[in-house]
């Protein structure tokens, strides 16, 4: 189900469709990321047709970082940059559509949000620029779309919220990592209370 409201106003941002998440080898690889590609070109065809902004964002991280697992922090190693983990899934945007790209936890960073970052263990954001980004091109509905709903989808779109742009959750362009039913009730109830849309939601 498409967001369909396309126009320059509007920004569709693609999180997260990396090898690591996206494709069955990945180290974090998320169940059904690898049946996203299809639907979430045909998005990025629709809203660059529309004139709008296409954003895709990238986890990037170092080799070492408390964000890991392996120092201290609660994830498996995943999108080490430069690495093919940390690719973009092939295939994804053939007609070269996407005008920016975010990259999340360059510096060890704990990299959710398209639109911040924070230091593990820290209270502090840390903008990635996105905001900024975006305000420029006079942007004020957000559309978000990728892996994973329970993480870094619900992240963005809870910040881009907060920043004031009218945002849509595109539920069936997504796929969360916990597929509970307690999950799946936690992420609809933050995003109502925050009034922001879903598109494609379970009943």
């Amino acid at each position: 189900m498409s967001f369909g409201a396309y126009d320059h106003l509007t920004a569709l941002v693609v999180v997260d469709l990396q090898n690591d998440f996206a494709h069955p080898d990945g180290s974090l690889f998320v169940t059904g990321g690898d049946q996203l590609l299809d639907g979430i070109n045909a998005e990025i065809t629709a809203a660059r047709s529309a004139g709008s902004t296409v954003v895709v964002t990238q986890d990037w991280h170092p080799q070492v970082t408390p964000h890991f697992e392996t120092h201290g922090g609660v994830w498996p190693v995943h999108c080490i940059a430069g690495s093919w983990g940390a690719e973009l899934v092939d295939g994804l945007d053939p007609g070269h559509a996407v005008s920016v790209v975010i990259r999340k936890g360059t510096n060890g960073e704990d990299g959710y949000s398209g639109f911040a970052m924070r230091e593990p263990g820290g209270g502090v954001d840390l903008p990635t620029g996105l905001a900024g980004l975006l305000r420029e091109r006079d942007i004020a509905k957000v559309a978000v779309c990728g892996l994973a709903t329970d993480v870094c989808v619900s992240a963005t779109a809870l910040s881009s919220q907060a920043a004031c742009f009218a945002t849509t959750v595109l539920w069936e362009l997504s796929r969360p990592v916990c597929t509970d039913d307690a999950t799946t009730e936690r992420i609809l109830s933050e995003f109502a209370d925050a009034a922001i849309k879903v598109i494609g939601a379970p009943a």
